[in-house]
């Protein structure tokens, strides 16, 4: 058995299903059931799903203090630790991949497989200005702002130019209510997250899915991850930043098929 875990969890957490271990890391501004809500269920199937709220997303309050990558995996491992997971696949999407990647890093023994999906291993420019635009909208409170930003940036071409004026609308009002309360400090840390230096010492299997159209997290970044890390699988599917939405089956799949060829 591999060490525990000594952090108290307190973030809100979700347990779903039965089977392999697989922890679930959101991207920022968003939620468990935000990134992963439309294939949740499917991963259940055949797996035990263990998921954490960062900071202002879900059930879990805001932070008092600046957040961190390490906290937010250690977090995650402690909600595996409440529910009696001692080894586990890591799927991190967007800022999720950085926790991911830094929980396989400061528990090693217990991760046996990571999915990076749209993820990067630190910000660029274009990462670095979308984030500093997003989190000063965020804490203006313009939720509408926000809304509009976030469906320019993170929609693929297709998905966003063939919405209807009426079913733009619609997406843009969802967005608005669905925006963490913790945006604002959530996007802060894409700003400050650096896991360059982890990426040569992770030894596990990793799929990194590359989101070939996404004009939030660039796919060089995503590039760079698959060739950082050691006999690292690149996929790509031809999407924005958001392929729970655009390409919900093809992003399960990929998951499903590569958990299934590394399962402890």
């Amino acid at each position: 058995m591999s060490p525990r875990n000594l952090l108290e969890p307190t973030f809100s957490r979700t347990r779903l299903g039965s089977g392999p271990g697989l922890l679930l890391a959101h991207g920022a501004g968003s939620s468990l059931a935000g990134s992963y809500g439309p294939i949740l269920e499917a991963l259940a199937a055949r797996r035990t799903i263990v998921g954490i709220d960062y900071p202002g997303s879900g059930d879990t309050p805001r932070a008092t203090t600046p957040l961190t990558v390490d906290d937010l995996a250690d977090q995650l491992v402690a909600a595996a630790d409440a529910e009696g997971l001692d080894r586990f696949a890591v799927s991190g999407y967007s800022l999720g991949g950085p926790v991911a990647i830094r929980a396989a890093t400061r528990h090693p023994g217990r991760v046996t497989a990571l999915v990076l999906t749209a993820a990067f291993p630190h910000r660029d420019n274009r990462l670095a200005l979308a984030a500093s635009i997003q989190s000063k909208i965020a804490a203006s409170g313009d939720r509408e702002l926000l809304a509009e930003f976030l469906l320019m940036t993170a929609l693929g071409t297709q998905a966003l130019e063939s919405m209807p004026t009426g079913q733009l609308q619609q997406t843009l009002g969802y967005t608005a209510a669905s925006i963490a309360d913790g945006s604002a400090e959530q996007t802060h840390l894409v700003s400050h997250v650096d896991v360059r230096d982890d990426l040569p010492g992770i030894t596990v299997p990793t799929l990194v899915i590359s989101t070939t159209d996404d004009r939030m997290t660039s796919p060089a970044l995503h590039r760079q991850l698959a060739q950082t890390i050691p006999g690292a699988e690149l996929a790509e599917i031809a999407t924005g930043h958001l392929p729970m939405l655009e390409r919900t089956d093809e992003w399960l799949q990929l998951i499903t098929d590569f958990l299934g060829k590394h399962d402890a």
